[in-house]
């Protein structure tokens, strides 16, 4: 048994039986393992087979719900325009959603100075790529509402340093946007949705009666402390966490949807 607050065959079998259930699930360490090469991310074959599942079954949603911009969330999930796999990309920025879902798109909040703001990020992203240019293993990541900088490949004594002087930047620059911290990245964006905002929408727009959440992450702690009693939160591998239920890896949570698809299959 792994390290847990609840057996998670036990919590399981309880969220299996709810009249509509939302699964909504982080991708990145989640459903695929983690990669020097972040598009190279692919889910777990068995993870990939137990989405498969679970989103065919009545009354089930299943939402990948990820910091990634949604062009390449859709990448690395192989996911089409065909498939019944709700998205959820930039934190819950960005959202798609089967052509069959009859659901009441959400009015876009317009803001005065999203044009501005993208001339700074077009800015900034040119500036941080300069500072961390001929820094082994350094690099920064575009994305549709901000930047990240990586030091996965960074030697140890070095990300330290990378890090700074791109934090420095953006707080002398942009002191108002939003910065996450995450597996070996620094996050930057001038939209402040969150995980727990995509779910609570996610939630409103398929009618869930309860919700199973996953992530690896401290960007998933969001959501996880934003689940209600009814709901399950699922911390995939080590770090504190608000979640009920802990498993080890990517692999133990493959095990967990595919006993999920059973159970609510029966």
């Amino acid at each position: 048994m792994t390290d847990t607050q609840d057996d998670w065959r036990t919590a399981l079998t309880r969220i299996a039986h709810t009249e509509r259930l939302l699964v909504a699930l982080d991708f990145d360490g989640t459903l695929a393992l983690l990669q020097d090469d972040p598009m190279s991310a692919r889910a777990l074959p068995e993870s990939a087979a137990a989405v498969a599942r679970i989103a065919a079954l009545p009354d089930t949603v299943v939402a990948f719900v990820s910091g990634r911009s949604l062009p390449d969330l859709r990448v690395i999930a192989e996911h089409d325009d065909d498939s019944l796999v709700w998205l959820a990309g930039s934190h819950g920025v960005e959202y798609w959603r089967p052509a069959h879902a009859a659901v009441v798109e959400a009015e876009a909040a317009a803001a005065a100075d999203d044009a501005q703001e993208e001339q700074l990020l077009r800015r900034l992203t040119d500036e941080a790529g300069q500072l961390v240019d001929g820094i082994e293993g350094a690099w920064i990541e575009k994305k549709t509402h901000g930047f990240a900088v990586h030091t996965r490949l960074t030697p140890r004594e070095l990300a330290p340093g990378v890090q700074g002087v791109v934090d420095a930047l953006v707080s002398r620059e942009a002191p108002h946007w939003r910065r996450r911290s995450g597996h070996n990245l620094i996050e930057y964006s001038w939209r402040q949705e969150g995980k727990d905002a995509a779910v609570a929408r996610l939630r409103a727009d398929t009618g869930a009666t309860a919700v199973l959440f996953a992530g690896d992450d401290v960007t998933d702690e969001d959501a996880l402390a934003s689940l209600e009693p009814h709901d399950l939160g699922v911390r995939v591998g080590p770090g504190e966490t608000a979640a009920s239920v802990r498993v080890q890896d990517a692999r133990e949570f493959a095990d967990l949807l595919a006993e999920l698809a059973d159970l609510r299959a029966s």
